[in-house]
């Protein structure tokens, strides 16, 4: 079992900064896949981007890359969210979760899941 708890969410300006952290429990956090999703009011959640077991290896959505940075430091447990130039419409609730395999962007492939942590960006 793992238990992830998000952290660093915030109200910010657009094109401002943001880094997200999931702190998880449990010492089999580095045989897990890691992903970053977001839910917008009114929308499906989606994915943001996913990392690799080893951090060797991670995924971003189109409308992210080059602006968001995907990290992790297995051996403090954290996996991170390095968000910069933020849109208004980045506006979610964003949420960590582990998986078996970073090539998996389905919801339903990630089996633990921290609480979310508001992000706000404002025009």
């Amino acid at each position: 079992q793992v238990q992830l708890v998000e952290s660093g969410g915030g109200l910010v300006q657009a094109g401002g900064s943001l880094r997200l952290s999931c702190a998880a429990s449990g010492r089999t956090f580095r045989r897990y896949a890691m992903g970053w999703f977001r839910q917008a009011p009114g929308k499906e959640r989606e994915v943001v981007a996913t990392i690799s077991w080893s951090g060797a290896s991670s995924y971003y959505t189109d409308s992210v890359k080059g602006r968001f940075t995907i990290s992790r430091y297995n051996a403090k447990n954290t996996v991170y969210l390095q968000m910069n130039s933020l849109k208004p419409e980045e506006t979610a609730v964003y949420y960590c979760a582990a998986g078996n395999y970073y090539g998996d962007y389905d919801l339903r492939d990630y089996s633990y899941w921290g609480q979310g942590t508001q992000v706000t960006v404002s025009s």
